[in-house]
């Protein structure tokens, strides 16, 4: 009996473990139409740790802001049928997650919206969707990001860290 109780409890340690991080999001990684960057909170602590020059505020401020976070996942593609299956995904998810639009723009052939979960005056999750159909060339981008931060936190990371779509966050946030 206290063998299968202990069993019980290392195969539930397992699952768990297996599906820590994983989102509705995981299935475009791997796929070969989508490009895929990936950071978890592990080498967002390592990441955190490099030294800088005490006068770079602006690089402090960055490495501050990684050790809140947890997740970042985006994804990027210029295939209407995987464009269509994250839009699909991410509208799915926003529902189920409980998350509230922060922001719609729709202009020059780019719908961008933004839904978030907060925390007080801090966000826990943050969504974007980038659908740009603009020079006939339709590039979808969808980016989640989990953690402690607040909106020009997310500005100054997509700009740091060269992330698709940190563009058109950076006009959003500055307006």
């Amino acid at each position: 009996m206290k063998m299968r109780k202990i069993l019980i409890v290392l195969v539930a340690a397992f699952a768990s473990g297996s599906f820590y991080g994983q989102t509705v999001f995981d299935q475009f990684d791997g796929q070969e139409e989508i490009v895929s960057v990936i950071v978890n909170k592990k080498m967002f602590e390592l990441m955190s740790k490099v030294k800088v020059d005490p006068s770079d505020k602006e690089t402090q401020q960055y490495l501050k802001l990684i050790q809140n976070l947890d997740n970042l996942k985006v994804y990027s593609t210029t295939n209407t049928t995987a464009a269509q299956k994250m839009k699909d995904a991410a509208d799915s998810y926003i529902q189920s997650a409980g998350l509230e639009e922060l922001k719609k723009v729709n202009e020059n052939g780019k719908q961008i919206t933004i839904d978030v979960k907060r925390s007080g005056n801090q966000l826990k999750e943050f969504l974007m969707f980038i659908d740009d159909d603009a020079n006939g060339i339709n590039r979808s981008v969808l980016m989640s990001l989990t953690g402690i931060f607040n909106l020009n936190d997310i500005s100054i990371l997509t700009d740091k860290m060269q992330i698709p779509g940190g563009t058109e966050l950076k006009k959003l946030t500055e307006k």
